[in-house]
């Protein structure tokens, strides 16, 4: 991982190509890759903090005590606060660009966490997970706009997933810091993440389709051969950027936001809302967020904070899976096992709770259950309706108006994330512990029709061959080119809550 700290070299992997042209890609790419997904990772670590922080506070030794209101705050203020910032990362992305906006949330994130530490009372921890919650906002639109822009088709899905992977291990970290360290001196460990991220994020250019934008061609190019190597022509790829741009440019007389709603971009919109819809309506966060409660419910015979950690570690390592097949068997293929096995698992634990509460059957040898459909779940989720939303956002969105479709994106899962999470314990109490499961079960199977027929396959696409496909009329798409005319071409194989 040395390597990486070298900007200036960009040393090739040959690898077998699909076509008859050799393929390699650049360390520079997985550089940049890295360092935006060392912010998800400062926002994985956010999200996941209030679990095992309450816990802490209401402890005997803790000198500071949360009544169940409180906690309902601080663990909803975050996700309430990420809705505001991923409206405001839309114009932010747009007008200052998109590494400069990832940037600016570093500071804010590590003020925040020490402002919790140093809390004697409950609305300076609300203070401080406001801030984080708006910088989650800001960010998780931002990272996938970054690495769809910058990232080669080739290697997109791949790289693309570093951001989830990089999450999941930032909750998996404050999982089990967490139990050795209190809600005090867990906020500082939150404190120090956030600074190796700010410190490669200046190691990284701006994205070349933002200089574009701009009417700054020359740096645009010299961004763009830094991402491709010195080596690499970059001409055509240029002259893709630039073609998509004077496209734009011929409707700037009417605003991005009427753009939105046109008839034009009503798909590429749909998709992008109605995969944020499914990602949270399967209920992720809610399983998620009561892990532990569901396990004590359901009377487990296996520790209930045990049973947390491992469904932790294997959310985390089902996200390299998905990095490791995404580039090989496509998104839709990923959406359809995912949808699938959750289903299926929701469906399960929806029955095991009807059997033990309502038919009043013993289920004390079926303990083992819950922790299966659980591990199965994430698997399902971790796999598919996890990332791949987030990946797409940066990969069908129009130029024109991507910045403004990807905060209101951003701002519809995070609306549904905060409703869905203060709404289970309701949920629970109208339809029984059964019947959310089985409502949820069947969200996901109608997120499966939705993939089937609407959602397209966007593998080894490039950002204009996806943008013609989708906004254009049948007889003008452009046939897709799996093997771009260049010299340096990328096929190398490598969290949101829920992020």
């Amino acid at each position: 991982m040395k390597r990486l700290l070298r900007a200036d070299t960009h040393p090739s992997i040959h690898v077998p190509s699909r076509g008859s042209a050799e393929v390699n890609f650049t360390w520079s790419q997985v550089l940049a890759a890295v360092s935006v997904s060392l912010g998800s990772m400062v926002v994985g670590f956010s999200s996941a903090y209030t679990s095992p922080a309450i816990a802490s506070m209401n402890s005997n030794a803790s000198s500071l005590h949360v009544t169940p209101q409180e906690e309902s705050w601080i663990g909803s203020l975050m996700p309430l606060c990420a809705l505001f910032g991923g409206i405001a990362g839309g114009p932010l992305i747009e007008t200052i660009g998109r590494r400069t906006t990832i940037l600016s949330t570093a500071i804010p994130f590590i003020l925040s966490f020490l402002l919790i530490a140093s809390a004697t009372n409950v609305a300076t921890i609300l203070a401080g997970r406001s801030i984080s919650g708006f910088c989650v906002g800001i960010a998780s639109l931002a990272l996938p706009v970054y690495l769809g822009e910058t990232v080669q088709p080739e290697v997109r899905g791949t790289l693309g997933l570093l951001p989830t992977t990089f999450g999941n291990s930032g909750i998996l970290i404050c999982f089990i810091a967490g139990k050795y360290l209190d809600w005090s001196l867990l906020a500082m460990l939150g404190a120090a993440i956030p600074v190796p991220f700010l410190l490669c994020m200046f190691l990284i250019p701006e994205t070349p389709r933002w200089f574009v934008e701009k009417g700054k061609q020359q740096r645009a190019r010299k961004a763009l051969q830094w991402l491709r190597g010195n080596n690499t022509d970059v001409s055509y790829e240029f002259s893709e950027i630039e073609k998509s741009n004077k496209d734009a440019e011929k409707c700037e007389n009417e605003s991005a936001f009427k753009e939105l709603f046109s008839a034009k971009y009503s798909r590429p919109l749909i998709i992008s809302i109605g995969l944020m819809f499914f990602q949270q309506l399967s209920g992720i966060n809610a399983v998620i967020f009561y892990t532990v409660s569901i396990f004590k419910d359901a009377g487990s015979t296996i520790d209930e904070n045990l049973s947390t950690i491992i469904v932790g570690i294997v959310n985390m390592g089902s996200t390299f899976v998905a990095t490791m097949l995404i580039d090989r068997l496509g998104r839709k293929i990923l959406l359809y096992v995912s949808s699938t096995l959750m289903t299926i698992t929701l469906l399960i634990l929806g029955t095991f709770f009807y059997v033990k509460n309502v038919m009043q059957i013993d289920t004390t040898e079926y303990g083992w259950v819950p922790l299966g459909s659980f591990v199965v779940f994430v698997i399902g989720f971790s796999i598919g309706f996890g990332p791949i939303p987030w990946l797409m956002l940066g990969e069908i969105l129009p130029a024109k108006i991507r910045g403004t479709a990807a905060a209101l994106a951003t701002g519809f899962n995070w609306s549904c994330t905060f409703l869905v999470t203060k709404s289970f314990s309701d949920l629970k109490a109208i339809l029984g512990q059964h019947g959310a499961f089985w409502m949820f079960g069947v969200i996901c199977l109608f997120g499966l029709v939705f993939v089937i027929l609407l959602v397209p396959e966007t593998q080894g696409k490039s950002l204009e061959d996806i943008e013609r496909n989708l906004t254009g009329s049948g007889k003008d798409k452009v046939p897709v080119r799996t093997v771009r005319r260049m010299s340096s071409i990328a096929n190398l194989k490598p969290l949101p809550s829920s992020i």
